[in-house]
């Protein structure tokens, strides 16, 4: 097999077959294996793969073993050259499989590549990014991301790189990141200390500190109907995604960084819990303040203190 795909799903049983279609139909010249790796779905996608892509290896688990673990299992079950992880709620578009392959096999230093993703309605999704500072995690995708001095996130960002040229960056956005075997015979698969979220900049970061180069690559792209797994399960998301970040911190940066980090997140849902609280009382659309209250409790209870490190 040239190309091995792997795809970890959980309930979006039509995404998926949207997904699988747009593979199959612009595969092109290229022998691809599919790989789909199934979380104890709760819908039809067992028996919709079943009945409709009898060719795609199907690995259903009893389970949801989340993101890298799932990677993980359908690694172990793909013979391809090269290794394409793709998210449910992706499509392919055009000869995407095919450009990103061939620039693969043209520049062999590279170790993991990203294509430019983009939204439902066609516009441009940003998918690449430099390594997080310290600062960059406090502001990042948190209450105070909106007080963020302007340089750091746009240098974060890498939007000093125009989305139509081709960049070395840190890391790419795990809903379709291609790499070669070589590359995982060094560094293996994923870590599983992750859920969901930051998994694939951790991959990115020990495929660069062993000298493999990581590219965007805006020659090829797909569609990525962002987040629909995830919105499944908000309090969850929040859990998983802070938990994530802490989790990169201190198995990068240390336990400094990583208990400066989470005290001032845990203090961000404090707060959070408070404005919340006024717009409760104050009338304001009740039932989404109680709903938020309760999912920024259940986050503080949880304490963020399971980040994979005693």
């Amino acid at each position: 097999m040239q190309l091995s795909i792997i795809i970890v799903s959980w309930n979006v049983c039509e995404l998926l077959r949207a997904c699988l279609q747009s593979i199959y139909a612009n595969a092109g010249g290229l022998d691809v294996q599919v790989i789909v790796v199934d979380s104890a779905s709760a819908d039809e996608t067992v028996a919709m793969i079943s009945a409709e892509f009898p060719q795609t290896i199907l690995l259903p688990q009893p389970l949801n073993v989340g993101f890298p673990r799932g990677n993980n299992i359908g690694l172990a079950h793909a013979t391809g050259d090269y290794i394409l992880y793709l998210n449910p709620d992706t499509e392919i578009i055009g000869d995407a499989l095919q450009t990103m392959v061939a620039h693969m096999q043209v520049h062999p230093k590279i170790g993991m590549l990203g294509p430019e993703l983009l939204n439902t309605d066609g516009s441009h999704q940003s998918s690449r990014r430099r390594f997080p500072t310290l600062a960059t995690a406090i502001f990042e995708s948190t209450w105070l991301q909106s007080y963020a001095p302007r340089n750091l996130l746009s240098h974060y960002y890498v939007e000093d790189v125009r989305d139509d040229q081709v960049a070395s960056v840190d890391w790419v956005s795990g809903a379709a990141m291609l790499t070669r075997r070589a590359v995982i015979e060094q560094v293996g698969g994923m870590d599983v200390g992750y859920f969901m979220y930051s998994e694939e900049l951790d991959y990115c970061r020990r495929i660069k500190d062993v000298g493999w180069e990581v590219v965007y690559l805006p020659t090829a792209k797909i569609t990525h109907h962002h987040g629909k797994s995830s919105e499944q399960a908000v309090t969850h998301r929040h859990i998983n995604f802070n938990r994530a970040k802490l989790r990169y911190f201190r198995k990068f940066e240390g336990r400094v960084a990583y208990y400066l980090l989470r005290g001032v997140l845990l203090s961000g849902f404090v707060g959070q819990i408070f404005v919340e609280g006024i717009k409760y009382l104050l009338g304001h659309r009740r039932e989404l303040r109680r709903q938020r209250i309760h999912a920024y409790i259940t986050v503080l209870q949880n304490g963020l203190d399971a980040a994979g490190y005693n």
